[in-house]
């Protein structure tokens, strides 16, 4: 064990051998894992005794005061403990076997509210890196003993835990059981990226589809909420985002907001989110192909057709700006947090007023570029709105070289791209409750209902 766990070339994995008087305590465990106070208190446990049992059973059923405990043979299970934070003990009359004891703590931030996730009402706890401390989140929540913790082991190098969590009286029992024989099949080094590299070994992606195929949240409450519909989750260790699956194209829009508000206020806010949120895919792309043909604008859209078009063509201004936006939101995901908001308002400020004073942009598209980038934030999930921006472009593209023809076919190839989408969906469609269609799944989606008492 001194050899494989490599004791004498790291100085954090610790070996400590204690004498008793008819035998010795041999335990090994890595420093900033273990729980001191624990383990201190243990081993002046183990130095008052008297005799040490001729078993690792016998032992840990006498002598062992503490709650997680295993006996095992298997060199593997006992190495992998250790190097995930456990302690291992070995007695010079146990033979084989070995003791396991869970004393893991790892280090971990405040379960606060998530940045990238915030309500207006409702809890403000949210999901950390350690998985531990994500299941009790959620288990806070759903007491009841039908919710399963099913745990995995993943990749041969990180050794990182998985578990899948799912309701045995609700979640789809063929639809666990493939997720559990996928999870069981993957055959990677490591999950360095968590929740997304898991989601790349479980899903086959094909690069020309940017829909997302997998919704993540990192808000216990909404994983509670999923799980009593139904669903199931994925958490992953050093992850503070959990994987809700099956995930079609209508989950991404829910929000927290919309259940923490009465019915009539949250249908108002999800309603409004569509519509908002489709204005940014089609509002530059509408607009350019009233510019190519004028004649078919009726009298009340006249404003919309600017007279002046700039230096540049109108295409070449739409697509600069779009790069402009994304390179203002990359400089300000580095711009130190004291200077981030004033960066990014006078950056934009100044680079928008100065390509209005030269001629390269006209006012109309900064306007409408502007509209498009704040709408984008309507909805939380970053992959959804970097497809929309993607296709956003597709289709203004194609309507700048083909003209209405491209208009149209654009927004076929668009409908393609999300029934065709791979997810981990089973037996619903990314489509559903369209296709197939479910008028009373739709209208769940479609407006928030109150719950029944």
């Amino acid at each position: 064990m001194d050899r494989t766990l490599r004791v004498d070339k790291s100085f954090d994995m610790l070996k400590k051998r204690l004498v008793l008087s008819d035998g010795e305590l041999t335990l090994y465990f890595i420093d900033g894992f273990a729980k001191d106070t624990v383990l201190q208190k243990l081993m002046m446990h183990f130095l008052t005794l008297k005799r040490l049992p001729n078993s690792a059973q016998r032992f840990m059923d006498e002598n062992l005061p503490y709650i997680e405990t295993d006996v095992t043979a298997d060199v593997g299970h006992m190495v992998q403990m250790v190097m995930s934070g456990g302690t291992l003990i070995l007695g010079s009359s146990f033979g084989a076997e070995g003791i396991l004891l869970d004393t893991r703590t790892y280090p971990a931030r405040e379960t606060s509210e998530p940045e990238g996730d915030r309500v207006m009402r409702g809890s403000r706890d949210g999901f950390v890196e350690t998985l531990i401390f994500n299941t009790a989140l959620i288990r806070r929540r759903i007491r009841n003993p039908r919710l399963t913790m099913q745990y995995f082991t993943v990749g041969s190098d990180s050794g990182s835990d998985v578990v899948l969590c799912y309701m045995t009286d609700r979640a789809d029992k063929e639809y666990v059981k493939k997720l559990s024989e996928r999870l069981q099949r993957i055959k990677t080094d490591s999950l360095t990226m968590g929740h997304e590299s898991l989601k790349e070994c479980l899903i086959s992606h094909r690069w020309y589809n940017p829909f997302p195929k997998v919704r993540t949240t990192e808000r216990p409450d909404v994983a509670a909420a999923q799980l009593l519909e139904g669903s199931v989750l994925i958490i992953v260790d050093n992850s503070p985002e959990v994987m809700v699956l099956p995930s079609t194209i209508f989950d991404f829009m829910q929000e927290s907001n919309d259940f923490y508000f009465p019915p009539l206020t949250g249908t108002y806010i999800r309603i409004l989110r569509y519509i908002v949120f489709f204005l940014t895919l089609v509002l530059t792309p509408s607009w350019y192909l009233l510019l190519q043909y004028p004649e078919i604008a009726p009298d009340w859209l006249a404003f919309a057709i600017p007279q002046e078009r700039g230096v540049l063509p109108i295409f070449i201004q739409l697509l600069l700006t779009e790069f402009i936006i994304d390179a203002l939101r990359l400089a300000s995901l580095n711009t130190p947090n004291m200077l981030n908001n004033s960066l990014s308002v006078v950056g934009g400020l100044i680079l928008g007023d100065f390509a209005v004073e030269i001629g390269w942009l006209i006012p109309e598209v900064i306007l409408y570029m502007a509209f498009a980038a704040i709408a984008n934030f309507t909805q939380r999930s970053y992959e959804l709105g970097y497809a929309i921006k993607f296709l956003r472009i597709l289709l203004l593209t194609l309507t700048a070289f083909f003209g209405i023809w491209g208009y149209a076919s654009g927004f076929l190839l668009i409908v393609v791209l999300i029934a065709t989408n791979t997810t981990l969906n089973g037996k619903r469609n990314y489509l559903y409750p369209l296709i197939p269609f479910s008028p009373k799944a739709l209208r769940t989606l479609l407006f928030r209902v109150k719950k029944k008492g």
